[in-house]
């Protein structure tokens, strides 16, 4: 595919872009046989043309940096996904379970899908997931304690991450904004993904709770490496590429 011109060149990414929603520049160096040079300067041009967003060692179609966007403005967006990732979700809990549910709108909407079966101990740092939950007097909640957050219903801070150092839970439901291959999972905000870090150490199992649009994405605050992770719950909007990747680092991935 040598000696082919700019313009193909660049139809050649788009078109790549299209079909797996990120390209990578060492992959498209083989397939088009150019230099990493000439791809970083190819991905600059599409990047000024507002047609990609260029990203560690490749590019994404989506922005992969997110801004902090109130709970009730991210709960009208991928209201049914989420949902359906929700109900899934709820089928893991078992009778007697110890479990953490993390913030955010996926999170909320597990807490709406939980009918449970016998007695069941939910960790929170969520008010909104805390006071859903109340309804259930099987339930029994721990709300983690701190500085309430507006945009996200939710707790941060030592007090919280206090707190979960006394715990061991089977297993962690956690919301997020960001997750990339390389870089792993993150959230918009530095303390939330403090706090989140610990509720992963606290749990003996993390299943993340994502809808597609998460994928390819890098809040400001790590969370943790995708190697931390068990179980991903997302919808069918996900490439078969990530899923592949995914499934070859032993993480379960089960598509609603």
């Amino acid at each position: 595919m040598s000696m082919i011109n700019i313009a193909e060149r660049h139809k050649y990414i788009l078109d790549r872009l299209a079909e797996k929603g990120y390209v990578n520049v060492v992959d498209l160096c083989k397939e088009l046989d150019v230099s990493g040079v000439t791809i970083r300067k190819d991905l600059k041009l599409l990047e000024d043309k507002s047609l990609l967003f260029r990203s560690h060692g490749g590019a994404t179609v989506n922005n992969p940096y997110i801004n902090d966007k109130p709970v009730n403005e991210k709960e009208k967006l991928r209201r049914e996904e989420k949902n359906n990732i929700a109900i899934a979700a709820s089928a893991m809990i078992a009778p007697n379970d110890a479990i953490i549910i993390s913030s955010g709108t996926t999170a909320l909407a597990l807490s709406r899908n939980i009918h449970p079966k016998g007695h069941l101990t939910v960790i929170t740092p969520a008010l909104n997931v805390a006071q859903e939950l109340l309804r259930h007097p099987e339930i029994e909640v721990l709300q983690l304690g701190g500085i309430v957050r507006n945009s996200s219903s939710s707790v941060t801070g030592t007090y919280a991450e206090r707190i979960l150092a006394d715990f061991s839970c089977s297993k962690l439901f956690l919301g997020l904004e960001g997750i990339d291959i390389e870089f792993g999972l993150t959230t918009t905000n530095l303390l939330e993904a403090q706090l989140n870090q610990r509720m992963v150490a606290a749990a003996q199992k993390t299943i993340v709770l994502a809808d597609s649009s998460k994928f390819g994405r890098r809040g400001f605050g790590k969370i943790c490496d995708l190697e931390d992770v068990d179980e991903i719950i997302t919808d069918s909007g996900v490439s078969a590429h990530i899923v592949k990747a995914l499934e070859e680092m032993g993480i379960n991935v089960t598509i609603v």
